[in-house]
């Protein structure tokens, strides 16, 4: 490397911690982390919300004909709490958000597919829109504020 690519490196990785500290790009941490408080945020309500009424869930679960609902029931409260637990504090995230997804589908499919019901074409469509932020997730991951264990 010449003494000219040098000083040019050094140059341009302090304009890079510079425009990274001010204007727009000082959010570029701050905006992932509401972006996942945001997103599982309905995660964390729902799990709650069973666990708090598991009778009235159940029954729900089993008008839309789901069998066994006392096993669907704590893996949907499971899958939820610590789905969201992983993409709120970046402990395997992509995986989480990837769980996450894949369960906000088929539940979609199972409790929002009377498409002939308004609400429940927005709720349909509100579950498919959560499943594309959590496809963000798992295609370019969560950003830098994350849980970190002091070693």
């Amino acid at each position: 490397m010449t003494k000219h690519s040098v000083r040019s490196s050094s140059l341009e990785t302090q304009t890079e911690q510079h425009s990274s500290t001010t204007g727009l790009y000082a959010t570029r941490n701050l905006l992932p982390l509401i972006a996942r408080i945001l997103l599982v945020a309905i995660f964390f309500w729902s799990g709650v919300n069973k666990i708090l009424h598991p009778a009235e869930t159940q029954a729900y679960m089993a008008a839309f004909g789901m069998p066994l609902t006392w096993f669907f029931l704590p893996a949907a409260i499971a899958l939820e709490l610590l789905g969201g637990l992983s993409v709120l504090l970046g402990i395997y995230p992509r995986l989480g958000a990837a769980a996450l997804a894949f369960f906000t589908l088929i539940t979609g499919f199972i409790f929002h597919s009377n498409f002939t019901d308004p609400l429940e074409q927005i709720m349909f469509m509100k579950n498919l829109t959560m499943v594309g932020g959590l496809l963000l997730v798992v295609q370019y991951g969560v950003g830098n504020t994350v849980w970190r264990s002091r070693q």
